[in-house]
């Protein structure tokens, strides 16, 4: 597998290890509030899916408004805050990216985009890629020191347990 689909697949492989580990804890923790980056469980998973929406979208080059409104849509359209529902929606857009990332020809080419505080930025699709990866890495630990504070184990999703797991 070329290296740069291997790593959004990690990050694909740790989303899933961990939704399947907090499904098995008592439902009443998801939205239960913590001292941490975010208020819950759920309002961190919630981030993180935004956060891929965002980059999606913006790989894909749609216009930064554009984007602004979908995440208020993606807010709205959640608000019953089921982890069920989030889950599927990480699933969703899993098949999303992998969709995109096969319809790239050459993942090392450069793309500009544009941010209305920060500027414009010229880098590359495997870049960004790694953004996102790197991005849910961070937030995936969040979510071991919830679950800490909440009294239960974290799900190990370091690479290397990837690789073994995966390595057949």
């Amino acid at each position: 597998m070329n290296v740069s689909l291997q790593f959004f697949d990690y990050h694909l492989w740790a989303n899933a290890l961990v939704f399947k580990h907090v499904k098995e804890l008592p439902a009443d923790i998801y939205h239960q509030e913590v001292q941490s980056s975010f208020p819950s469980l759920y309002e961190t998973f919630f981030h993180m899916y935004q956060v891929d929406h965002v980059w999606l979208s913006t790989l894909k080059k749609e216009s930064f408004d554009k984007i602004a409104a979908d995440v208020q849509h993606l807010k709205d359209k959640n608000q019953e805050k089921s982890i069920e529902v989030l889950e599927e929606s990480f699933i969703q857009m899993g098949e999303k990216y992998n969709q995109f990332i096969q319809k790239l020809e050459d993942l090392h080419a450069k793309i500009s985009i544009h941010h209305p505080s920060y500027g414009t930025l010229t880098t590359s699709y495997f870049e960004l890629l790694q953004h996102v990866v790197n991005h849910g890495t961070y937030h995936r630990g969040n979510i071991t020191s919830i679950l800490r504070q909440l009294g239960y184990q974290g799900q190990p999703t370091d690479y290397v347990s990837y690789l073994y797991e995966t390595k057949d």
